[in-house]
C-alpha cells in the first residue's frame, strides 16, 4: 500500500510513451512568428527601463509544444538598498552593488504557490483520499463555522467559498491564535458566490495534510517538483532569489525591513513560510516545465503528476485554483480556453490548451514597494503572444 503524500496512482514512476521535455529552438519551428515574438521581448526590456519601471527586474519565457522560443532576462535582481517614503523612490545600490537578473533567477511566486497546492489537492482527489464534494470540515471538525455554512473542497478549489480574501494572522502572537483565528472565521458572502481568497488555499493545506500526514513542502516536492526535475523550485529560504520589498509600516503589513529569498507576504511569514496561498520560490524554466506538464495531460519525459482527465478537471471552466479566460492579464490568449494566474509580487503564468502556447512572466514589481496592481503589461505580453501563432 502506498502511503499517503508519496507519488499517487505512479507519479515521478515510467510510462511506456514519455511525454516530449522541453527544448530551445527557434520561433518558427516553435509555429510562432519571430517579429510578434520580437515585440514580446521588447516589452520587457521596456518594462524595466527608466528611474520608475514597472519592475526592477524581470524574465519571460514563452513557447509552443516542446519548444522554448523565447527565454529574455532584463533589470536587476536587486536595484535599491530601501525604500525612502519622503521621496517615494526607491535608494539606488551603487551599479558596482546591483544585482542582474538572469533567466535562471528565482523570484518569490506569490500566489502562484496556489497552483501546487491545487495540483497536489487534484492528486489526491485522484487518488481517492479527498472528495470534491465533500464537506471540510469531515477532515477539519474543529473548524465549526464552515460546518454551518456546509463549505466544500470544491468551493475552496473555485474561490466560492464565500470566505474574505484575507485575515491579519500576521498580528497574532502565535500559531496557536492564527489557527483559533482561522477556526472561527465564517464565510461573509453566501457560499457558492466567486470571492477570490486566500484562506480557500490556506484551508485546503490544512485539509491535505491532514488526509496525508504530511505538510505541504512535502506533498509538492515528492508530488510535483521532484518528478518533473523542477530543481529550483520550492519554499524558502532561497538566497539568490531576487529582492522584493522594503518592507514597513504603513504601506505594508510588518516591519520586516528590505526582503530578499524571504517570502514576501506577510501570512505566509507569520506561518513560518509554508503556506497554500504563498511562499514557493522559482524559475521561469522551472515554470515553464510546469506549464509543459499541464498541456501534455499531467505527464512530462517519463514522469506523470497527473492522468489527463484530472489535468483537465484543473483546466477545464470554471477551473480549479486556476483563473480561466482574463483578459485583464491573459490578453489576446483570452477566449481560447487559455488558464493562468498571477501573484502580487509581480509573477504570472498563461497557458493555453487550444494553441499549445505558454508564457512565464516573473517580476519584482514590489521591489523596493508594493504599489496599486497594473497588470497591463502581463495582458500586452499575452497578446503579442498570441499574435505570433501561426
Amino acid at each position: 500500500m502506498e502511503h499517503a503524500g508519496e507519488h499517487p496512482r505512479g507519479v515521478g514512476r515510467r510510462r511506456e510513451l514519455s511525454a516530449p521535455r522541453l527544448r530551445a529552438d527557434t520561433p518558427r519551428r516553435a509555429g510562432l512568428a519571430p517579429d510578434a515574438l520580437g515585440h514580446l521581448v521588447g516589452e520587457v526590456h521596456a518594462l524595466t527601463a527608466g528611474p520608475r519601471p514597472w519592475a526592477a527586474g524581470a524574465v519571460v519565457l514563452a513557447g509552443r509544444g516542446p519548444v522554448i522560443a523565447v527565454a529574455e532576462a532584463a533589470g536587476w535582481a536587486v536595484r535599491y538598498s530601501s525604500y525612502d517614503p519622503h521621496t517615494d523612490a526607491g535608494v539606488e545600490l551603487p551599479p558596482e552593488d546591483r544585482v542582474p537578473v538572469t533567466v535562471d533567477t528565482p523570484f518569490d511566486l506569490a500566489s502562484l504557490t496556489k497552483l501546487f497546492t491545487s495540483v497536489a489537492a487534484v492528486q489526491q482527489i485522484e487518488r481517492g483520499t479527498l472528495g470534491m464534494d465533500v464537506q471540510v470540515d469531515h477532515y477539519l471538525p474543529e473548524f465549526r463555522t464552515l460546518s454551518e455554512h456546509r463549505v466544500t473542497v470544491r468551493q475552496l478549489l473555485t474561490h466560492t467559498s464565500g470566505l474574505r480574501p484575507e485575515l491579519p494572522l500576521y498580528d497574532c502572537p502565535d500559531r496557536t491564535a492564527r489557527l483559533t483565528m482561522l477556526r472561527a472565521e465564517a464565510p461573509s458572502s453566501p457560499p457558492g458566490t466567486h470571492r477570490y481568497s486566500d484562506l480557500n488555499m490556506l484551508l485546503l493545506q490544512f485539509v491535505l495534510e491532514r488526509v496525508t500526514g504530511r505538510t505541504l513542502d512535502v506533498l509538492v516536492r515528492n508530488g510535483i517538483t521532484r518528478p518533473l526535475g523542477m530543481t529550483a523550485t520550492g519554499f524558502g529560504p532561497c538566497p539568490g532569489a531576487a529582492a522584493t520589498e522594503d518592507q514597513w509600516r504603513p504601506w505594508a503589513k510588518a516591519d520586516r525591513g528590505m526582503l530578499r529569498g524571504v517570502v514576501h507576504d506577510e501570512n505566509a511569514w507569520a506561518l513560518g513560510g509554508i503556506a497554500g496561498h504563498a511562499g514557493l520560490f522559482s524559475t521561469a524554466r522551472d515554470l515553464a516545465v510546469f506549464c509543459r506538464t499541464l498541456l501534455a495531460g499531467g505527464s512530462y519525459g517519463p514522469a506523470r503528476v497527473l492522468a489527463p482527465d484530472f489535468t483537465d478537471l484543473l483546466l477545464r471552466p470554471p477551473g480549479l485554483g486556476f483563473a480561466l479566460d482574463q483578459p485583464w492579464f491573459m490578453g489576446a490568449l483570452c477566449g481560447h480556453g487559455a488558464a493562468g494566474h498571477t501573484g502580487f509580487t509581480g509573477t504570472s503564468l498563461v497557458l493555453d490548451r487550444a494553441t499549445d502556447t505558454f508564457v512565464v512572466l516573473l517580476a519584482n514589481t514590489v521591489h523596493p514597494r508594493r504599489r496599486p496592481a497594473d497588470s497591463a503589461p502581463r495582458a500586452a505580453i499575452g497578446t503579442w503572444l498570441a499574435r505570433a501563432v501561426v
